[in-house]
């Protein structure tokens, strides 16, 4: 008990640096800056951060949510996305399978930064979006061709093998077609790409899962505005963060909610 709960502060710990790191690239995305050389600095008045500035949530909680040299707020971005990034983490990992571990936390790194991103500047940027496709293709066929290698390749594998292709292949046409409808105002290009992800990454059934919990939630907080009185019928409001949200909840329990929908309705 006592060497999980070790095991989990570690991981948890870790998930809030790379928390911190993901913040910091989010920002220099946006200023076209390299995330890979230069320290961090205050986006006001660009004072340069020493290490005590940089210890994730405690620094904001011990400078109570102000930049210690002009003292304008800091973003609630920073503390949440590492709180978040930390939590996936605890959430994610797995001793057992490393291989497989890596690579759920690469693709959530991508996420999140996809997520906020997307609800701070309305666009999905190319420069996140194309680099986590290509991981997850990457590694759809590594796991075709390591499952081939094992057990011999089967005409009755072909649909296994093949579902995460169909499935972004169908989830990016769906997008099209409302992008197309539309003529660009109900979604943009990036969620076409976003969806593509998302068959890759889920396959089928939880694509449809995710889709079905992005547009349901994205329904309940767009009336959910409409009635505070923030936003109006004609207001635009980014989808990515949605789809992103229904890609951890169908990742999580995708299985779980496709056997409770089947039972429910067709008992099986």
């Amino acid at each position: 008990m006592m060497l999980n709960l070790f095991y989990s502060s570690i991981i948890f710990l870790f998930g809030l640096a790379v928390g911190s790191f993901l913040n910091c690239l989010i920002y220099r995305l946006k200023e076209g800056e390299s995330f890979l050389k230069g320290r961090s600095y205050c986006p006001y008045c660009k004072h340069i951060l020493s290490w005590q500035d940089l210890i994730p949530v405690l620094s904001f909680l011990i400078l109570r949510g102000k930049c210690k040299y002009c003292q304008k707020s800091i973003s609630l971005q920073y503390p949440l996305v590492e709180l978040i990034t930390g939590t996936l983490f605890i959430s994610i990992f797995n001793s057992q399978n490393l291989l497989v571990t890596g690579y759920l936390l690469l693709v959530t790194c991508f996420l999140i930064v996809i997520f906020v991103y997307d609800l701070k500047h309305y666009i999905i940027p190319d420069k996140v979006i194309y680099p986590v496709i290509g991981i997850v293709f990457l590694y759809r066929l590594f796991e075709i061709f390591g499952f081939i290698l094992d057990s011999g390749f089967k005409t009755s594998y072909f649909k296994t093998l093949t579902n995460p292709f169909f499935s972004a292949l169908l989830a990016s046409i769906f997008f099209l077609a409302i992008v197309l409808v539309s003529q660009g105002k109900w979604m943009g290009v990036g969620d076409i790409k976003l969806a593509f992800f998302m068959g890759l990454f889920l396959g089928w059934p939880n694509i449809l899962v995710a889709l079905f919990l992005a547009f349901l939630i994205g329904a309940i907080i767009g009336v959910g505005l409409m009635i505070s009185g923030k936003r109006t019928l004609k207001s635009e409001i980014p989808f990515g963060p949605f789809l992103v949200t229904g890609t951890f909840l169908a990742l999580f329990w995708g299985s779980s909610i496709t056997n409770w929908y089947l039972s429910l309705f067709f008992g099986i």
